[in-house]
């Protein structure tokens, strides 16, 4: 297990147009995904320590934003052939077990995290209403355990800044967590 972290946020990026599976049988777009306030898009798995330290918030978090008209997506770029835990089937059962309040897309073949430039479980990609990109850091002080309960929520801040004014702190700590396992080229 390779840790890695996230590269500085490219401030007014675009978000890119994906097509991909979700847990609940339906196919899901960016369109479908966005919030009038804005749109999270994250790179997750279901057996990173660093992703399986902070479901709970993630959660959290997200529910408490989408009153807020951020929408949030979630996005599942491994390899399942070397990493069981991440099939299709064991989406389902963690989005169920969890109750993902956002879809739990499946990128089988890895160009939207490749064309988003995900580099690890859990990225996160923070967009405004106009789908720009604000924020790139972490959720908070979480490494492969969970931070303290009164820990400083820097992303739920950080989007909660970009569905009031439109753009992201200037100021953010990179994202930590395994690389994304890649398929091998044969």
């Amino acid at each position: 297990m390779v840790s890695l972290e996230t590269p500085l946020c490219e401030f007014g990026k675009s978000a890119i147009d994906f097509d991909l599976p979700g847990v609940d049988g339906k196919r899901w777009s960016l369109a479908d995904c966005q919030g009038e306030k804005g749109l999270l898009v994250m790179f997750i798995c279901n057996h990173c320590p660093y992703v399986i330290a902070i479901r709970e918030r993630i959660v959290r978090d997200a529910r408490e934003l989408q009153a807020l008209g951020v929408n949030f997506v979630a996005i599942m770029s491994n390899d399942p052939s070397d990493y069981p835990e991440d099939s299709f089937e064991n989406m389902q059962k963690v989005a169920a077990e969890f109750d993902f309040p956002f879809p739990y897309l499946l990128d089988e073949t890895q160009a939207v995290a490749r064309a988003y430039g995900a580099i690890c479980t859990p990225d996160f990609f923070g967009y405004n209403g106009d789908l720009e990109l604000q924020y790139r850091g972490r959720l908070d002080a979480s490494r492969k355990e969970c931070a303290p309960q009164d820990a400083r929520r820097e992303l739920f801040e950080a989007m909660m800044l970009v569905a009031e004014s439109g753009e992201g702190p200037r100021e953010q700590i990179p994202s930590m967590g395994c690389s994304i396992k890649w398929v091998s080229a044969s």
